[in-house]
């Protein structure tokens, strides 16, 4: 048993070390841009007390697996820190790939949560996928899913906050069955 859980770790940490090289990181910028041009999206940036945002997060497992990713978190349009975020998981699931997340704070107090030092998502977290061609959504609501043409991203399912906070996710490249937020931490770091 402790054999396989080795084996796992490695492939994990392998999966994770291609999709770092493998996957060119995007810049704050560009990430920020492709979440603004889907039209509900624009909706949460108009009217959020703010947002984080994690321009690559790279995401592996076999069994066990594991994602990661550096983010800059905002107050409306201003920096307020650096933020990283982290996951561990167990389960059925197998591949590797990169996305973008972005997460939105409805209030003061869900940007106060976040901003503490050191937070997680629980298991009512869901996150909406923005991808070009596919999209889906996971997560204690039920799941739906849907088809779209867009070059940068697709027309997105609907998405509300919990907890005050909303979560979007793009896909960016690589193949993963398993897909989730919940249990995802995060640290903060104030400028």
């Amino acid at each position: 048993m402790r054999y396989l859980r080795f084996v796992a770790l490695i492939a994990t940490l392998l999966l994770l070390s291609t999709l770092t090289f493998a996957a060119e990181p995007d810049s704050y910028a560009t990430a920020t841009e492709r979440f603004k041009a889907s039209p509900e999206a624009q909706n949460y940036f108009n009217h959020a007390y703010g947002y984080a945002i994690f321009p690559t997060i790279g995401k592996g497992g076999i069994g066990i697996g594991g994602a990661f990713g550096k983010g800059q978190a905002y107050k409306g349009d201003k920096l307020t820190g650096n933020t990283s975020l982290s996951q561990l998981s167990i389960g059925f699931q197998l591949g590797g790939q990169a996305y973008s997340e972005i997460v939105f704070f409805e209030d003061e107090r869900a940007y106060r949560e976040f901003t503490s030092g050191t937070f997680s998502l629980n298991a009512k977290a869901s996150a909406v996928a923005i991808t070009a061609g596919a999209q889906a959504q996971a997560g204690t609501k039920g799941r739906t899913a849907g088809v779209s043409s867009g070059p940068a991203s697709g027309q997105q399912l609907g998405s509300s906050y919990v907890s005050g906070m909303a979560i979007f996710i793009h896909t960016r490249g690589g193949l993963m069955y398993e897909a989730s937020v919940g249990g995802q931490k995060f640290t903060f770091k104030a400028l």
